[in-house]
């Protein structure tokens, strides 16, 4: 019985050892965003350049990934999706710092970015309105279990969220506050 209990507890631990959290990450970001990551529209005077990010710890399964930043406390009565990018492949674990721009040529190849609220595709920034409390941020990776969706990038964000959880695997995400 002591061995049943010993080999047990060890294959228990070994389990528990290999086990890995998907996760998200971002040497450019804190807790807040900066000025260098903020929109330069609707009054405010960011750079607006997307950050870099990173993840790790990708499910079995995964076919490709795609990442969204969505304001859910945008004074809208849905939110506001300020970046959607997808279709990037299962071997990319990062986009660089800038990909959010459309025309840089940053983004991993075959990826799609689609319109976000400001009616155009690629990154946009926070600017919450002035003397609102602090927006939270929620920047999210899904893991998803096709490589394409199958979509376009005029494809509305709210559609292209709906696929997304349609076809995911896992998602990780990190939350940035902004206020002005």
């Amino acid at each position: 019985m002591k061995k049943i209990i010993l080999v047990l507890l060890a294959a228990a631990c070994c389990l528990t050892t290999k086990a890995q959290t998907f996760t998200i990450k971002s040497a450019d970001l804190g807790g807040q965003f900066t000025n260098e990551f903020t929109s330069n529209t609707f009054g405010c005077s960011g750079a607006n350049k997307s950050p870099a990010l990173e993840w790790i710890n990708a499910p079995e399964g995964t076919q490709s990934f795609a990442v969204t930043m969505y304001d859910p406390q945008a004074p809208t009565g849905s939110g506001w999706w300020h970046w959607v990018i997808f279709d990037i492949p299962a071997n990319v674990h990062q986009l660089k710092q800038g990909a959010g721009n459309t025309v840089a040529g940053v983004a991993p190849a075959g990826s799609i970015q689609n319109n976000t609220d400001f009616g155009v595709p690629g990154y946009g920034g926070p600017c919450p309105p002035e003397n609102d409390a602090a927006h939270g941020y929620v920047i999210t990776v899904y893991a998803l279990k096709v490589a394409r969706l199958g979509l376009d990038g005029k494809t509305s964000a709210a559609l292209t969220g709906f696929m997304l959880n349609h076809n995911v695997i896992a998602k990780a995400s990190l939350m940035v506050y902004a206020k002005r």
